[in-house]
């Protein structure tokens, strides 16, 4: 197998022959969010199956897709669709279109989630943004032999989320008057869904909501030095001691109908990097 960072250049080579701008921003689609590719002007769209090392897509709603064109006036990459530790994929593998933007140029990343929301003043519906994360994975895409060229040996996570992105994002959804809280995600491994008393742990440990994602894709765009955004739509309401079965319907119900202000969100903030 090739060298990663050789894997990054093929994959790169591969989008750049069909599509020649280099995105200002890359952005990957949450669960039930991939209506928001319609706000693109679409240049090309690639399927992931014609990206060398590109895994497949396997999560309800992601379709398995690359959509390359312009937002808010910007070149951007689209992901619709993301991977997941729980798919059986590594997390290099996870975050390998990570690379992929940031080879292509970008020098953003938004993420979007659908998440668990265990903050009690929060509803069903709300959006947050990421401030902060908490890693429970038990991996780390950085782990093995560190490649220069990608990034540095120990970055710094102190200020993973950019505050001047996460500063821009409160003031339109102000604008847009949008429900918009700002918050902590902790990613955990999953397939299934928390106990009663995990959601205890992770709200005691300070977290806002809990999810499948997002988190490793972030830390390599930290290593990659990209700014980063993280949006998160509360799809269930995680307390406790009111806690009732989610249905994998109703989480998607609940991230198509949010997914309209997250389109509004992330066209504008998009417009002002």
């Amino acid at each position: 197998m090739p060298a990663l960072y050789d894997q990054i250049e093929e994959a790169a080579s591969a989008i750049r022959a069909r599509w020649k701008h280099p995105p200002v921003a890359g952005i990957i689609l949450g669960t039930g969010l991939g209506k928001f590719a319609e706000d693109v002007q679409v240049d090309v769209t690639i399927p992931y199956g014609e990206i060398p090392h590109f895994p497949s897509s396997t999560a309800p709603s992601h379709k398995g897709q690359l959509v390359c064109g312009t937002l808010g006036g910007k070149k951007v990459a689209v992901m619709e669709g993301r991977f997941h530790y729980y798919e059986g994929y590594t997390l290099k593998q996870v975050t390998f279109p990570v690379r992929v933007m940031k080879a292509l140029g970008a020098t953003a990343l938004v993420v979007t989630n659908a998440c668990g929301g265990m903050n009690p003043q929060w509803n069903r519906g709300d959006i947050m943004l990421i401030e902060d994360h908490i890693n429970l994975l038990g991996d780390n895409p950085l782990i093995g032999p560190n490649d220069d060229r990608l990034g540095d040996r120990f970055p710094d996570m102190c200020n993973c989320y950019d505050r001047e992105l996460l500063k821009l994002g409160r003031k339109i959804a102000l604008q847009e008057e949008i429900v918009c809280h700002q918050g902590v995600f902790v990613a955990v491994s999953g397939p299934n869904l928390e106990t009663r008393a995990e959601y205890r742990f992770l709200r005691t440990i300070g977290a806002d909501v809990v999810g499948m994602s997002t988190v490793p894709e972030v830390i390599v765009a930290v290593h990659a030095k990209l700014r980063v955004l993280g949006l998160s739509v509360i799809t269930d309401v995680c307390l406790p001691d009111a806690l009732e079965p989610v249905r994998i319907p109703d989480i998607l119900a609940t991230a198509n109908e949010a997914e309209k202000m997250v389109r509004v969100l992330i066209r504008r903030v998009v417009a002002e990097i």
